[in-house]
């Protein structure tokens, strides 16, 4: 499947909603955990601010790569962001969006707290 890396270095990013278990079938409850490390996959939804414009972001990731504490209002780093494209055929319509994943969240008020007692 094609990645297309996304560049956060411009942007600012806050937590929107905490993360939240992936669920894999809603039917079943099945957990979705990571088909190459078998951790658990979390969903963290994220304010993302760059380019005069924001959008609100549901970003995949393992539950290892989750750190600090993820309150709304969060300022965080994502680590490794990717969009990946998909496409469906769901009860006979075509459906398309971005999936977003990240190898890692990481909030950033214990790095602003330590900068500032420099």
């Amino acid at each position: 499947m094609r990645q297309i890396p996304v560049d956060t270095s411009g942007a600012v990013v806050m937590v929107a909603k905490s993360p939240q278990v992936k669920v894999r079938d809603r039917r079943t409850g099945e957990i979705a955990t990571d088909t190459e490390t078998g951790a658990r996959l979390m969903t963290v939804d994220v304010m993302f601010a760059a380019n005069e414009e924001v959008e609100i972001l549901s970003i995949t990731v393992p539950e290892p790569g989750i750190s600090g504490e993820l309150a709304m209002g969060t300022p965080v780093a994502l680590t490794g962001l990717v969009a990946r494209p998909w496409e469906n055929d769901f009860n006979g319509q075509r459906r398309h969006g971005i999936a977003f994943r990240a190898v890692a969240v990481t909030s950033l008020v214990g790095a602003a707290a330590g900068s500032k007692a420099a």
